[in-house]
């Protein structure tokens, strides 16, 4: 549940990571540490909350136009000041932020040991800066060069974000199997993130790096490249969300306004799909394969956590209209039992926030063995919507309580419109029960 913001650009850079990173605290965490360039690096962390590192930096030099912010969740060395992030090369000439977990930093630490290196941590993190630092010295190549080379040694996930001191003006960021935005500013300055959130405020438009990329931001111009040095042409696109569904409104927590919330996302999910009048449901990602449905040996519905327990409802659904055989697994185990998956599946993967990694790594598989996969997301532009076939938007807006709501019940809306439509589709439902079913749906109030 790690959450980073990153910027580069004309500001201040302290007051904008300090705003981003509380925008990251529903994420759940345990230290917060920035770092920012002026010349050299000053690092700034401390266990606790945000507040916490707030107080502990009011009396310190934080000027700097580039800075990285990070709130951690613990998993290698125990939550308290030192584990924090950010940390630093070596030499401190170098400071990363990083979610994820780098799975070789054991072999990886041991063999930098030999090389003279020191750790002031417990941190997987603080091996990976130091393997950076490493090869930045002995392979002679620019940072942006021996942070590629570092990150193709590297087994495990990763969203980090880099800066340098003797490359004062330079940002790099890279993600694999962990979630990274990139948010473009005015005057060439530019946001890094590991959501949307943080960033909103200033931009709207957006690029959602992909599994293995690179972006090289310096002088204000972004690049995009490979872990295998391919140069991309990153597609920027507009957020949806909006200021506003990121504050309370009033509410004393963000749970409990979006428990009131679920009304309108259930109906924000019919607008456009139902036609009362005609009987009918009309969604894109179905009409598209009306011609599979015939002849689908199964539905295997995959996902974790909560969009699990919404395909067990969808599991229940689908059946009763369809008569569709409906199969519903954790993600994070599909991909170990090689599953038997053929072309007549049918695969429906949900996911809030469109990056869960288990459910992409389950889509790739199913992909790889020829099934028909649809995706039922949040967030437009994330990893899901992109690696499926087909899918739909939930449209339940920003989620900031971690106790799942409205994504439940707004995933739970899809799956219902989707055994509607495939029913209706097999002839398995006649005009007057989906009139009465449409009819019902369209009464739910819009407000509580």
């Amino acid at each position: 549940m790690c959450g980073i913001v990153a910027y580069i650009g004309k500001q201040e850079a302290y007051p904008i990571l300090i705003k981003g990173l509380k925008r990251l605290e529903y994420r759940g965490y345990d230290s917060a540490g920035v770092a920012l360039l002026d010349g050299g690096i000053k690092t700034y962390k401390k266990a606790g909350k945000v507040s916490e590192l707030e107080n502990f930096v009011q009396d310190k030099d934080t000027r700097g136009n580039i800075g990285i912010g990070h709130t951690r969740w613990a998993t290698h060395g125990e939550p308290n000041d030192r584990n924090a992030h950010p940390h630093l090369s070596q030499d401190g000439g170098l400071a990363i932020i990083h979610n994820g977990i780098i799975e070789n930093y054991t072999s990886l630490k041991e063999e930098l040991i030999k090389r003279g290196h020191s750790f002031k941590s417990d941190t997987d993190t603080e091996v990976l800066i130091h393997l950076i630092e490493d090869v930045l010295k002995k392979a002679n190549v620019p940072l942006e060069e021996a942070v590629r080379i570092a990150l193709s040694e590297v087994v495990g996930a990763y969203a980090i974000v880099i800066v340098s001191k003797d490359d004062h003006n330079m940002l790099i960021g890279a993600r694999k199997g962990s979630p990274m935005v990139v948010g473009i500013g005015k005057d060439g300055e530019y946001f890094i993130a590991s959501d949307a959130s943080p960033i909103i405020e200033f931009t709207k438009n957006v690029y959602y790096l992909e599994d293995g990329e690179v972006v090289y931001i310096q002088d204000g111009e972004m690049v995009v490249k490979t872990i295998d040095n391919k140069v991309r042409n990153p597609y920027i696109q507009e957020l949806e969300m909006n200021l506003e569904a990121l504050e309370k409104g009033g509410y004393e927590h963000f749970m409990l306004k979006e428990i009131f919330e679920q009304p309108r996302s259930i109906i924000d999910n019919f607008r456009g799909r139902i036609r009362t009048n005609s009987s009918q449901i009309v969604m894109a990602g179905i009409d598209q394969f009306d011609h599979k449905f015939k002849n689908l040996n199964r539905i295997l519905i995959v996902g974790c956590g909560t969009s699990w327990h919404a395909g067990l409802v969808g599991e229940y659904l689908i059946e009763e209209f369809t008569r569709i055989p409906v199969e519903i697994e954790y993600a994070s185990e599909f991909r170990y039992r090689n599953p038997v998956i053929t072309e007549n599946d049918f695969v429906i993967a949900i996911s809030q926030s469109g990056e869960t990694a288990d459910t992409l790594a389950a889509i790739q598989l199913a992909k790889e063995k020829g099934a028909t996969i649809f995706g039922i997301c949040n967030v437009v532009g994330s990893s899901i919507p992109r690696a499926t076939h087909a899918g739909a938007y939930t449209h339940a807006g920003p989620e900031i309580g971690v106790a799942s709501t409205k994504a439940f019940t707004a995933q739970v809306t899809v799956l219902t419109l989707m055994a509607l439509s495939i029913a209706q589709k097999l002839g398995h439902i006649t005009q007057t029960r989906m009139q009465e079913l449409l009819t019902e749906l369209e009464s739910i109030p819009e407000k509580n």
